[in-house]
């Protein structure tokens, strides 16, 4: 049964949940979904950006250094954390749309 004291409450739990509501600056991110990212996700997501990084970036020296079975399972490694974080920022995203769509419309 809704209430008013049940509806002010999740207005009220909207309510901040939309005030940490910012853009992340992250190179692996599309701008348009992730503007219902928190402050914690973007961290998140940056630290695993640049473990990305440091194994691309190692790949390519083991590649220097002609360990081409190194530098395939390195670049094969961070192609996958990349897909993994994908999957997770799209399973975080449509859960805190499902738990927005609990409001009424009228709110």
């Amino acid at each position: 049964m809704i209430t008013r004291s049940n509806l002010a409450e999740q207005l009220r739990e909207y309510q901040i949940r939309s005030k940490h509501d910012w853009a992340s600056v992250s190179f692996f991110s599309s701008t348009s979904s992730t503007h219902t990212l928190s402050r914690v996700d973007v961290v998140l997501f940056v630290i695993w950006e640049l473990v990305i990084l440091a194994f691309l970036v190692f790949s390519a020296v083991s590649l220097y250094f002609r360990h081409m079975r190194l530098a395939f399972v390195l670049a094969c490694i961070a192609m996958l954390l990349l897909l993994c974080i994908k999957v997770t920022k799209q399973v975080r995203l449509a859960r805190k749309k499902k738990r927005r769509m609990l409001l009424p419309l009228s709110m």
